[in-house]
């Protein structure tokens, strides 16, 4: 018959799938474990040391309780685009910062994606991370 399929397979043909393994062999490597450590075979947990990165959020941390002026732009606002808060500096998040005025005691909670720009009319505290030595910033 034309176009019938041959009843049985070319020699060439593998019948069957070749055998996989059940499990993965030993490797020598440690395990990951969620802190960013590692286990070794005996189970003790190696840690890695941490990493302090200069993130403006760390640093607004370092400053808490000092008057800051923040420069925050607006974008697509009819009645203001850009707007200046000045206050005293009482939290910072990885989205945000909080400051509250002095005189009347109101807080804002202002997003870091307005962000432009902060400045301090006092010495900034500004540790590097590692263990090095401190800097101030100069007047």
């Amino acid at each position: 018959m034309m176009g019938a399929f041959p009843q049985t397979l070319p020699a060439n043909v593998p019948t069957a799938m070749p055998a996989v393994p059940t499990t993965l062999p030993a490797t020598q490597a440690p395990l990951p474990v969620s802190t960013g450590g590692f286990i070794t075979q005996g189970g003790a947990v190696i840690p890695v040391p941490q990493r302090e990165e200069s993130y403006v959020e760390n640093i607004l941390r370092m400053n808490l309780g000092k008057v800051a002026t923040l420069y925050m732009t607006y974008e697509n606002n009819s009645e203001w685009n850009a707007k200046i808060f000045k206050g005293v500096l009482e939290a910072a998040g990885r989205d945000h910062i909080v400051i509250s005025d002095p005189v009347t005691g109101k807080r804002y909670l202002l997003l870091m994606l307005n962000l432009d720009y902060i400045t301090f009319d006092e010495p900034l505290n500004y540790n590097l991370p590692f263990g090095t030595q401190g800097l101030a910033t100069r007047r």
